[in-house]
């Protein structure tokens, strides 16, 4: 497998990375290439609370991935670029367009290019493995998928410490989205992670032709807790600037940059999220895993009947062979958090939904 930096390697610890089954295509002129990615066939039956029963089948989440990397003049240089079909609709109900994921240039300590924000990082690793694609972390700082992934990122990692610059969500913002983090692992499996996040968000998001702006600061805590073949995860964060990246603020699951981080007063909300869950390898072929997440804002519009969005799951994942997994995931949420308009697909509703899944890792 040629992961040699550390940003892929925490992917692999979030359990969210294609890389797992990497297939080395050889070295050339003193470059090492591979191809990775996964084959996953998912179908959920959803419940809501108000409307009929429906079911969606996809296999659009299928990826696939390559890797080039060498070292030169003692530095170590790495190409990653991934894809999937996830973007819209293009011409009939089973056909979709390819659509970027990552594209990163990594040497030594520092990654540049579009992939995994930093608030991802600060949680990811350490939390609860799920099928859920659509709930990214909630309850985390990370929570919010829309946004999970910026046209560009600046990452430089060492010695547990992370420091990120991000493209901004506010469009017209003075500097970019912001986070620094420092992470400890123990020799027995232990993971804790403290990290601080800071933006510049939109004060007036109903006039465009302003540059009205304030800092917004979050804290968020995370940690990962291993027993033998049983593990504990724990997050907790609190801040303002956090709504459009935790997925929930005073607009609910709406809204983009100030939209969501604005009450009616022109002041801004303070978003608080905790999760907590628990996996356990009952043998090489049956893991389990049972998560809940929730997250709060201190105002919410009149509109909403909600102040938090809470989302429960459990899900049992079976290894028929070794990179071919079968598995099932049950899940319960109070309030829907995805737009109807999102990628061309109906809204993840308020209610239960269980999905199925086959997927084979390469």
């Amino acid at each position: 497998m040629l992961i040699k930096n550390k940003v892929a390697q925490a992917v692999i610890i979030a359990g969210l990375s294609s890389q797992g089954f990497a297939v080395e295509l050889g070295d050339f002129n003193g470059t090492q290439f591979s191809v990775g990615g996964y084959l996953k066939a998912e179908g959920v039956f959803n419940s809501p609370d108000k409307g009929k029963n429906t079911f969606e089948g996809s296999a659009r989440q299928s990826r696939i991935n390559f890797a080039a990397s060498r070292t030169e003049n003692g530095h170590k240089i790495r190409g990653f670029i991934e894809g999937d079909f996830w973007d819209n609709n293009t011409s009939a109900d089973s056909t979709y367009a390819y659509r970027l994921r990552h594209a990163t240039i990594s040497v030594d300590n520092l990654t540049v290019g579009q992939t995994w924000n930093g608030q991802f990082f600060a949680n990811a690793p350490f939390d609860t493995e799920m099928l859920n694609f659509w709930g990214l972390g909630i309850g985390s700082i990370a929570g919010n998928g829309a946004v999970i992934r910026p046209d560009l990122v600046v990452h430089y990692a060492t010695k547990g410490f992370r420091l990120t610059f991000q493209d901004p969500v506010y469009s017209d913002a003075s500097y970019p989205d912001m986070v620094a983090a420092f992470t400890h692992r123990t020799a027995s499996g232990h993971a804790f992670n403290v990290a601080v996040t800071g933006r510049d968000v939109d004060m007036t998001p109903s006039i465009t032709t302003d540059s009205e702006s304030k800092f917004g600061a979050a804290l968020s805590l995370a940690t990962k807790l291993k027993f033998g073949d049983t593990s504990l995860s724990l997050n907790g964060f609190s801040g303002k600037g956090a709504a459009v990246y935790a997925g929930w603020g005073y607009l609910g699951a709406t809204g983009a940059s100030g939209v969501a981080e604005v009450d009616s007063k022109g002041d801004l909300v303070t978003v608080t999220g905790f999760s907590t869950g628990v996996s356990h390898k009952f043998n090489d072929k049956v893991r389990v895993n049972v998560r809940y997440g929730q997250v709060t804002s201190n105002e919410v519009s009149s509109t909403l009947s909600e102040d938090t969005l809470k989302l429960s799951l459990a899900n049992v994942i079976y290894t028929y062979l070794p990179g071919l997994e079968f598995g099932v995931e049950l899940r319960d949420q109070n309030v829907a958090n995805r737009p109807p308009s999102a990628v061309g697909v109906s809204s993840r509703p308020a209610g239960k939904q269980v999905e199925v899944m086959a997927m084979y890792k390469f």
